[in-house]
């Protein structure tokens, strides 16, 4: 009898927007995009246009967490360190990125985003909880922790 097949992972690249499929046990192998080469999965957050958060938030597999900021907002400004420290310390199971909310407002209206900062964690395809307000890493962490099991 063969062995079955090992599970796949459908992966957003968040630098050229091209939907990925690999095998779940390759992602702590730092796989990389099929048409641009880029990271897929790792310890930096990601920036995001409108369009590769629609793709990534409704099609991908893993969980990805979303900072929604804008540069003028002082708050935002200083949980973005905090929000990479997050990142860097989670590993490959969680998607780490960002999107600028004053250059894709379209985003904010939809999502009614009332306030920035606020971190949205997404699942296959649905909102699963939002955390508004700067946050240090450790409260970051624990939010993930909280709503996406080990």
């Amino acid at each position: 009898m063969a062995d079955a097949p090992a599970p796949s992972l459908k992966l957003t690249c968040t630098a050229c927007g091209q939907m990925n499929r690999l095998p779940a046990d390759r992602l702590s192998r730092g796989p990389k995009c099929a048409i641009c080469g880029s990271a897929l999965a790792g310890p930096k957050v990601a920036e995001l246009d409108a369009t590769t958060h629609d793709k990534a938030v409704r099609g991908d597999d893993l969980p990805i967490i979303v900072d929604y900021w804008a540069p003028w907002c002082g708050p935002c400004r200083m949980m973005a360190p905090e929000f990479a420290k997050a990142a860097a310390a989670t590993g490959p199971s969680v998607r780490f990125a960002k999107i600028n909310t004053e250059d894709h407002p379209g985003v904010s209206q939809r999502l009614a985003i009332r306030g920035i900062p606020l971190l949205i964690l997404w699942k296959g395809g649905r909102e699963v909880a939002r955390l508004a307000g700067a946050r240090p890493a450790a409260d970051i962490l624990a939010f993930v922790r909280a709503h996406v099991p080990a």
